[in-house]
């Protein structure tokens, strides 16, 4: 059992639910009869307690967004520049929770089947050393896949993954680093690289079965399966796929750039 938001969602939305069901059952009932009635012969208005008030209220709603949240779709924010350039720090983004089947809420075990994950596919997933801390990478790794990076060059089971050269980047604290289009056996996407100042990680491994090796964008800057830290993610670590960004918000700029609103992730 995870102690994240869903799972505070979940215990305030069985609090209310209880409280309101509890009252409408054997207390409710008993205050309508104190109630004396009015000329009309009908039975004066029930005051309920303020508990109970607060639980018929937010119940609904509650359960709308456990339920949206759980199923559907969940927001998150980027928190770092791991996945430049394709997504920056301040971006909000929605992640399908149903692209990969259908989780139980809490325990995240998958009860139907709706889609395994693809090589390229950009995903959420809960770190495996602490699993309420979530990361968002582009899925390298498939099960049974050998994986190695030497140079920032990408080689998947012997087969080095083509890179062309796609410019430079420029923005925040970068300037005129390297971009190079990707290309993850038909998945084109977007890298950049950090020659002067990054840090990038040789790697030399196999995934293991029922486990993922991900990646950030940023090659050279990114905490990633690379890093014990990060290592290999089990497939019921995986949270959903990124979708869309809804919003864009950097604190230090003091305003949204709205140009990257309703951007399709890729």
């Amino acid at each position: 059992m995870i102690l994240d938001f869903s799972f505070w969602l979940f215990l305030l939305c069985a609090i209310s639910g209880i409280i309101w069901l509890i009252d409408s059952r054997l207390y409710r009932p008993a205050r309508i009869r104190r109630q004396s009635l009015d000329s009309s012969g009908n039975a004066a208005l029930v005051q309920d307690p303020i508990l109970v008030e607060y639980a018929r209220s937010f119940f609904p709603v509650l359960l709308i967004v456990f339920v949206l949240r759980s199923f559907l779709f969940e927001p998150f924010r980027i928190p770092s520049d791991s996945m430049m350039p394709g997504l920056q720090a301040g971006d909000f983004i929605f992640v399908s929770k149903y692209s990969y089947g259908i989780r139980l809420p809490i325990v995240n075990k998958t009860i139907i089947e709706t889609g395994k994950p693809q090589r390229g596919d950009v995903i959420v997933f809960r770190l495996p050393r602490n699993p309420s801390i979530n990361y968002i990478k582009r899925l390298i790794g498939l099960p049974g896949d050998h994986i190695q990076v030497s140079n920032d060059q990408l080689v998947i089971n012997g087969t080095p993954m083509p890179q062309e050269a796609a410019g430079t980047y420029s923005g925040g604290r970068y300037f005129s680093e390297p971009l190079a289009t990707e290309d993850l056996g038909g998945v084109k996407h977007l890298v950049m690289f950090l020659p002067s100042r990054g840090m990038p990680k040789d790697f030399d491994g196999v995934v293991p079965a029922g486990h993922y090796l991900f990646m950030g964008d940023n090659r050279d800057n990114s905490q990633d399966g690379r890093f014990p830290e990060v290592g290999y993610v089990p497939d019921e670590n995986l949270v959903g796929r990124a979708q869309v960004i809804w919003f864009n918000y950097v604190p230090w700029a003091n305003i949204p750039k709205f140009s990257r609103i309703g951007t399709r992730i890729r």
